[in-house]
């Protein structure tokens, strides 16, 4: 798998747009190997992987197939290992393409990059942890500027909210950059579309539910095991209880999380009406069964 990476990585890391593509491609490849059922043989995988999108993409595998797979637990470790991470490279990657003038075939590069990261960050939910560091989510908000297409603004907000899933840390640096700012400031721009403001409502509706303690790195506790036992969709799952309630009382009393009421001071100083969002989710979780408090 270290030489898969290698070649993708390699690619990816050019400044030539042919290059970068394939290498999108390759990692498209490994994650579909990994996710969806294997070629018959390790020939025809590793070929698949090197040379992608010659032949019909195989059917998704069960997640008890997917979390009992030797390829996937192998994966996962190398992820927590920085040289083989795979979003810290589309990231790098990312930052090469917003280096270059804006144009067709560069959105196209740019969204399809932000797919592999959203891919890549419910696959190996530690590598989130990535944007705690201000260069990597500035990378996001600046996608979000106004001089960008629709279709990078709507793969940008899909991406940002995958970035701060379970991951209160990222949601401080995200307000720290004045990212609540840059969001009700598209929001409401004349210039921005009907989809583009659909999903930022969704964005805040999302940003203002409580938050969950972080995930830990996986190699941070005894529980990675059970975690790599788990489907991707689960992994923060893989942590029992007692663990949870101590993650959440740490970051709560360090300051790391916030209530619903917190958020909604933050977001009020840039929007107006915010307590009526509060109000649907309130209704929202309440028809559920779920607590907002």
């Amino acid at each position: 798998m270290e030489t898969l990476l290698v070649l993708a990585f390699d690619n990816l890391s050019s400044f030539d747009q042919g290059r970068i593509r394939k290498g999108l491609r390759q990692v498209e490849g490994l994650l579909a190997q990994i996710c969806l059922s294997s070629p018959t043989t390790a020939a025809e995988k590793r070929r698949s992987v090197i040379d992608p999108g010659k032949e019909p993409p195989p059917p998704p595998r069960s997640l008890q197939e997917l979390s009992g797979d030797p390829a996937f637990r192998e994966f996962f470790k190398l992820q927590d290992n920085f040289q083989w991470n795979v979003t810290a490279q589309l990231l790098n990657s990312l930052d090469r393409l917003l280096s270059k003038n804006n144009d067709g075939a560069m959105e196209i590069l740019i969204i399809q990059t932000l797919n592999l990261i959203q891919g890549t960050l419910l696959v190996h939910p530690p590598s989130r942890g990535l944007f705690q560091r201000e260069m990597y989510m500035n990378h996001l908000l600046d996608l979000l500027e106004p001089d960008m297409c629709p279709a990078v603004q709507s793969s940008t907000i899909i991406t940002l909210v995958c970035a701060l899933i379970e991951a209160p840390q990222n949601a401080r640096t995200f307000e720290r950059l004045d990212g609540l700012m840059m969001i009700t400031s598209v929001f409401k721009s004349r210039e921005t579309t009907r989809e583009v403001k659909l999903k930022l409502v969704e964005f805040l509706y999302f940003y203002l539910m409580p938050e969950t303690p972080s995930i830990p790195s996986a190699n941070a506790t005894a529980s990675v095991p059970a975690m790599l036992q788990r489907s991707p969709s689960k992994l923060a799952g893989a942590f029992n209880r007692a663990d949870s309630a101590a993650r959440k009382r740490a970051d709560s009393e360090s300051g790391i999380t916030r209530t619903t009421d917190e958020k909604q001071v933050l977001l009020s100083k840039h929007l107006p009406n915010v307590e009526d969002l509060v109000v649907d989710l309130r209704e929202a979780q309440a028809a559920f069964g779920g607590d907002l408090n």
